[in-house]
């Protein structure tokens, strides 16, 4: 096959620069404001750190949405880890 028409089927399925970014930003954007949402401004400085760890983790850039939702699936897990557990209800807690 011819080189050329090879490199462009390549460059063409596989996404740019720009591809990464947007997918990152959304993904991101996503988990802190569901976590500022639930639980303060706090928690989404800690949690954009955990998340930027984690993609820090990565021995390559995710190339997929799925890829980019499992560092915030890890994320997650660091952010479940911290926070306390009986702020997650609105039910009075009975000693």
């Amino acid at each position: 096959m011819n080189p050329i028409a090879t490199y462009k089927r390549a460059k063409i399925s596989s996404p740019s620069c720009a591809d990464f970014m947007t997918m990152a930003e959304r993904e991101l954007t996503a988990f802190l404001n569901a976590v500022t949402q639930l639980f303060g401004p706090e928690e989404r400085e800690l949690s954009a750190e955990d998340w930027l760890q984690e993609l820090n983790r990565t021995e390559r850039l995710p190339a997929s949405t799925r890829e980019w939702r499992s560092i915030t699936a890890k994320a997650s897990t660091r952010f479940a880890g911290r926070v306390n557990p009986s702020s997650l209800t609105t039910e009075p807690q009975i000693a």
